[in-house]
Parts: structure tokens; C-alpha cells; sequence
């Protein structure tokens, strides 16, 4: 089914782009051309319609019907499922036309314009997962959406752009925790400790804030934050107590504990060991960091040490030997 589906928006693209080099008649009159347009875009011919709406506006643009053709265009814009030119075209009458009737209008297919540029004719047949895709066509409509119900709260496009910001609200929140949970599969910690809690703090009433506090709790137990993962998992424990990561009250981590050996350890099942285990809280870069601390300390001239740096090497470098005799024989 889904070839077919494939061949059939293969076909409809190809149809449309022939169609969309329609030649208008010149010899046409302003109300010709937009009753035609009305024609077209009853009969769903939106590629039709485009050409004659844009030659109404070209040929009569202080005519009676200039600003309504202008708003219609971004109309037959968006059933085109062309979502730029619509976004475009209402941008357009909006700056225009600021204080129009119907200026909300234009809001409201702006917002439907970002909100359909990801989800698409190929979206429509395929399972596409929407909250791992770009966002930034979802924020764009978020915006577009709230503008139109804080600029006119009572518009009759006000309820159902608010019903979109929900569902884009909560999709936005899913990528968060979508790249959350990349960070830690790539041991960036501090990145998805970041992550989640900018869902807990910026996405509140959204099904992705346990999410959020879950890949807290775990960046900080792997970061051995001990107190802010056990903050993090009460909040978990007492708002989401059916979380899937919280089994029988206990907390259960995602990720399993990254393998930092080398590849000879992991291919001799840990008989040839290249490093030896870093203690609890250490990182590789922490002890290089104090060898060339300790390097750097070795290279400083004897005549610029001090009596007590002479003294430590001097009891370091001693041997069993010595500390056996009290030192009577170095």
C-alpha cells in the first residue's frame, strides 16, 4: 500500500507542477478573473486558482476584490501544500493590512502553514514519529498560533489554534527528552541533566515533565551528584509514581553503565587490562591533569624549592630499606 501511495503523491506533484504554468487570458475583467478563482478553488484546482489570484492582484491591485484575492491566495497557498509561499503570502497581507476584518485569518494559515511543513503528504502514509523531526516548523507555529489568541482572544480561529498549541507544546517537550536521552547515551552528562530540567522548568503540565526528572535523576547518579539525584527522584517518586523508569518503588536507569575499557580489555574479556579501574568520581582527563601537575613539579629547579618541598621529596624518595633503620645507614 504504501508504494502505491508513494506513486499516487508522485502523480498529483507532477500534475500540479504542469498546471501551475496555466497562461490566464489577458482580455479578462477584474470580476471574471476572481469569479473564475472562486471556480477553481471550489473545484479544489488550487494550482489554477494561484495563477489567477496572482494575475487579479498584478492587473487590478486597487480593485474591489485586490485585498480579498490577496487573502484567498494564501488560502489556495496552503491547500497547494505549498507552506513557504503560503507563510509568505500572509506575512505579506499582514503587514499590509494590519487592521483588516479578517487580518486573524491570515494569523491562523500562517500557523497552519508551519504546523502542516513537517507532517507533509509523505506523514500522512508513512510512521513518521513527529517528536524526533526538527522542530523549528513546530516552534514557528507554536509562535504563529499564540500571536493570533493574544492579539484576538475572541476570534473564531482562537479555540482551535489553542487546541494546536497544546499538542505542540507537548511535541516540543518529547524532542527535548529525545536529545536528553542522545546526551546520555553519549556520556554528556551535564548536557542531559540540562536537557531535563529545562522540560521540568519550561514545559510544566506536558507528559514529558516525568521524562524530564527521570533523565535527571540519572545524569546526576551517573555525574555521583548524590543530592541532586535523590532531590530529582523524590520529585519523581512523589508526582509520577507509575514512571516506567520506577520499578517497585526503585529506580531503574535507561542507559546501562557505559564500558570505558579499551578495546584490548574488551576483546580478552578483561584478562589484558591497558588502564587500571578509575576510583568512584575520577575521569581520565582528571588524572592526567594531576600527572602533569606532578610532572611539572619534578622539573623545578632544587635552588627554587622550598625547605618543605625538599624535605617531602626526601621522604618520598627514601627506601624500605631506610625506614627499616631509622635512616643510620643512607
Amino acid at each position: 500500500m504504501h508504494v502505491k501511495h508513494l506513486l499516487l503523491i508522485a502523480i498529483l506533484a507532477l500534475t500540479a507542477a504542469c498546471s501551475s504554468n496555466e497562461v490566464v487570458d489577458e482580455n479578462l475583467s477584474e470580476t471574471e478573473l476572481y469569479q473564475q478563482a472562486q471556480t477553481d478553488l471550489d473545484s479544489r484546482s488550487y494550482s489554477s486558482a494561484i495563477s489567477k489570484l496572482k494575475a487579479l492582484e498584478s492587473r487590478y491591485p486597487f480593485g474591489r476584490y485586490a485585498e480579498q484575492a490577496q487573502l484567498e491566495l494564501i488560502y489556495a497557498y496552503y491547500k497547494n501544500v505549498e507552506p513557504e509561499a503560503a507563510r509568505s503570502a500572509a506575512e505579506r497581507f499582514i503587514r499590509l493590512h494590519p487592521q483588516h476584518p479578517n487580518v486573524d485569518y491570515a494569523y491562523y494559515l500562517k500557523g497552519l502553514a508551519a504546523f502542516d511543513q513537517d507532517r507533509g503528504l509523505l506523514a500522512r502514509f508513512l510512521p513518521l514519529d513527529m517528536t524526533k523531526r526538527d522542530p523549528g516548523a513546530a516552534r514557528d507555529s507554536y509562535n504563529e498560533f499564540a500571536q493570533l489568541t493574544s492579539r484576538y482572544p475572541t476570534s473564531r480561529y482562537a479555540p482551535d489554534a489553542k487546541q494546536r498549541m497544546i499538542y505542540l507544546r507537548n511535541l516540543l517537550a518529547a524532542y527535548e527528552i529525545h536529545v536528553a536521552h542522545y546526551y546520555l547515551t553519549r556520556q554528556a552528562y551535564v548536557a542531559a541533566a540540562n536537557r531535563g530540567r529545562y522540560v521540568v522548568e519550561n514545559f510544566q503540565e506536558t507528559p514529558a515533565v516525568g521524562d524530564g526528572l527521570a533523565v535527571m535523576t540519572e545524569a546526576y547518579q551517573r555525574l555521583t551528584l548524590d543530592e541532586l539525584a535523590a532531590t530529582s527522584l523524590e520529585t519523581l517518586k512523589l508526582n509520577y509514581p507509575d514512571h516506567p523508569s520506577l520499578v517497585d518503588g526503585q529506580f531503574v536507569p535507561r542507559e546501562e553503565e557505559a564500558d570505558s575499557r579499551s578495546w584490548l580489555a574488551k576483546a580478552t574479556l578483561g584478562l589484558i587490562e591497558s588502564d587500571t579501574p578509575l576510583p568512584p568520581g575520577e575521569t581520565r582527563a582528571s588524572q592526567d591533569v594531576i600527572r602533569q601537575y606532578e610532572d611539572a613539579e619534578q622539573q623545578i629547579p632544587d635552588e627554587l624549592k622550598s625547605p618543605q618541598q625538599e624535605a617531602a621529596e626526601a621522604e618520598k624518595g627514601r627506601s624500605w630499606f631506610s625506614y627499616l633503620t631509622f635512616g643510620l645507614f643512607d
